[in-house]
């Protein structure tokens, strides 16, 4: 099956104009064009565009992207390329997830130390609570809190 540029965009969930600009970079050297120049994404398109929205949402630049392509397009000498790219960038991803765990732990804790303040009718509360009262999931995050 064929797919516009908009009903492409609309099955990613993004713009048409990423797709654009996607084209306009180089990241879609596999794209056809119908006559008159329009764009036509196969199935076989859809993947590869999740592809490149999964390492866009990696932080990996669009320039690297690009580079990942042409490893693609080269073909198999190219696979150990690929795997290291892709290692790096898991490698990336896990310390996203250690930075995002971190922030997930504070919010947790302020939103703990609020509804025992609420509930005291003061801060000094959840402040003045011995390590003995506190949840036990509060005491490893109080503690990472005040490092």
């Amino acid at each position: 099956m064929l797919y516009t540029v908009g009903e492409m965009a609309k099955k990613l969930g993004v713009l048409p104009s990423t797709l654009r600009y996607y084209d306009k970079e180089g990241l879609l050297p596999f794209v056809e064009r119908a006559e008159g120049g329009m764009r036509m994404f196969k199935d076989v398109d859809y993947e590869f565009l999740k592809i490149i929205g999964c390492l866009k949402s990696t932080g990996m630049q669009l320039k690297d992207i690009k580079v990942f392509i042409e490893m693609v397009q080269r073909g198999d000498d190219s696979i150990d390329e690929r795997l290291e790219l892709f290692r790096k960038q898991k490698d990336a991803v896990e310390k996203q997830l250690e930075a995002l765990q971190t922030t997930m732990d504070i919010v947790s804790y302020k939103c703990w130390y609020y509804e025992t303040a609420k509930k005291a009718g003061t801060t000094s509360a959840p402040d003045n609570m011995t390590e003995d009262e506190l949840p036990e999931d509060m005491k490893l995050i109080r503690e990472k809190i005040r490092k």
